[in-house]
Formats: C-alpha cells, structure tokens, sequence
C-alpha cells in the first residue's frame, strides 16, 4: 500500500474534512487524503510538522517512573498553550515516530486502555527555576497512568498502576512504595517554588504558542483552582502545598480511626483537589 496522505485535523474540524474529501483510517486513527488531487481542499489540514523537533532529546526520560509535576506548574503545559490543531499534529507526529506503539513497554496501539497517549517529558532546573521542555512520548495508557500515579489515586486505579510500575520495572512492593515516596518528596520540594516555563523546542520547530505565563501568573492559576479549596498548612512557603498533619485528617469515611499515614495524607490531599474539578 502507497504511503499515506496523512492529514492533521482537530476533532472539532472533522466533518469539514471529511465533507473536502478526507478520509479515516481505523487503525492509524489519523485522517488521511485519499487522492494527492485533493490536497487543494485539504490544505488547511496537511500535515506539517518535524519528525524530531529541533533540540529535543528522545533519549530523556526512559522508561517508567512516577512524575509528579509540581503544584505551581499544574494547568500550565503544551496542550494549553498550543491551538487543537497544533496538538494533534503534534500527538500525530508523536505516535507516528513511535511506530504506534509505547515507547517504554512496547504494547502496540489498540483501543480503550491500549490507547496511546502523548506526555510531556520535563526537566527541572533548580538554579533558575525553570521548567523546560525536552521531549515528547508516546505512552499506553497503562504506563501513562503509573506516570501520573496521583491522577491514578484521584481515579481510584492506585492499585493497577503500581502493579504495572512493578511488572515493567520488575520492582518488588517495596522498591515501588520507596520510588512512590521519593516522587512525592521531590514534588513537594519543587511545589514550594514557581517555575518559568520553556517551550523552545516548539517556538524553534515554527510552532506558534501562546505565551506562557509568567511564574507567579502560573502558581497564582494553580492556587486559585485548587489550594484555596484545601486545607493546606499555613506554615507552607510561595507555592507550596504542605501535607496536612492533624490526626484527625484521614483519608476517606469509613476507615478504621487514627493518624492516617503520611503517604495516605498525601494523595487523599490530592484526590480531594480533582474531585473538585
């Protein structure tokens, strides 16, 4: 089969597509111009960007670890400073490169929780305080939730995600609880800071952004949406969001009573603030 006319067309965008001609492929779930005399009425949708962005570093990032992106830096990411067409072109490229599988344990695309999903890959300069963008990934959805272990306690798959973290690391429950531990402890010591934000590696590849924020803008979006719903500890620096330590703050009705330990205190903070969302 001849190499497809692969086109990038936002999700709100897809019936004008498909009324200039375009086309789905199932199995790519990418929409595509089935004749090359139709890319004049496609042309708004043809697909532009790089394979490799200029100075990104696919070798950042291996593997599956838990991210837990900073506090002040919550809300502010590509997805929200990039237009829907630019995130699918860039989703697109991401899954297309990877031959549409994950990249860090391999299952191939399906559907449902065989999906991929495309995740960002951030370094943190603690110098400068600067959040920089290094890499895009495709992820399954399984190793994309074990990244995110924190959206994976909110949603109530903890446990699915630390067994997966298990099997691909071929960790024991206890090298993945002290992992789990570690992520969490470097979170909160980067929540207690605002972060610049650094997409280079999109503003150099041609990529309009929007500009982001700056530090204290990002920290005030996260505390406004989340913080001043939460019973964060009043001793806690710019930023940061402090566990709570009070005996009587426990982790959900109906578990036995007493001290809740300092993990459980931890992500049933977080839960509380999606399930505000």
């Amino acid at each position: 089969m001849p190499e497809r006319l692969w086109l990038d067309v936002p999700y709100a965008e897809k019936d004008a597509a498909k009324a200039a001609g375009a086309r789905w492929d199932p199995d790519a779930r990418r929409w595509y111009a089935p004749h090359v005399a139709l890319l004049p009425k496609l042309a708004n949708w043809e697909a532009q960007t790089l394979e490799l962005l200029p100075g990104e570093d696919r070798s950042f990032g291996q593997g599956v670890f838990v991210h837990l992106v900073p506090a002040t830096c919550w809300f502010t990411n590509v997805r929200s400073c990039v237009d829907e067409g630019q995130w699918e072109a860039l989703r697109s490229m991401v899954y297309r490169r990877a031959g549409h599988r994950c990249e860090t344990c391999g299952a191939p695309r399906g559907r449902d929780r065989q999906r991929l999903e495309a995740h960002e890959r951030w370094e943190y300069d603690e110098d400068t305080h600067t959040q920089t963008l290094r890499r895009l990934i495709a992820l399954c959805w399984s190793c994309h939730r074990a990244t995110h272990f924190g959206f994976a306690e909110v949603t109530g798959t903890s446990a699915e995600a630390k067994a997966h973290l298990r099997a691909v690391n071929g960790w024991s429950v206890g090298q993945a609880d002290a992992h789990i531990d570690q992520a969490r402890a470097l979170w909160e010591r980067r929540s207690a800071h605002e972060w610049r934000l650094d997409l280079g590696i999109l503003t150099n590849a041609g990529i309009k952004v929007i500009e982001p924020p700056d530090p204290r803008r990002r920290s005030d979006e996260s505390s406004t949406r989340l913080a001043v719903r939460l019973p964060f500890s009043t001793a806690a620096g710019v930023g940061e969001r402090a566990i709570p330590t009070t005996a009587t703050d426990r982790c959900d009705a109906g578990r036995p009573s007493g001290p809740v330990p300092r993990r459980g205190r931890f992500w049933a903070q977080i839960r509380r603030a999606f399930a505000r969302q």
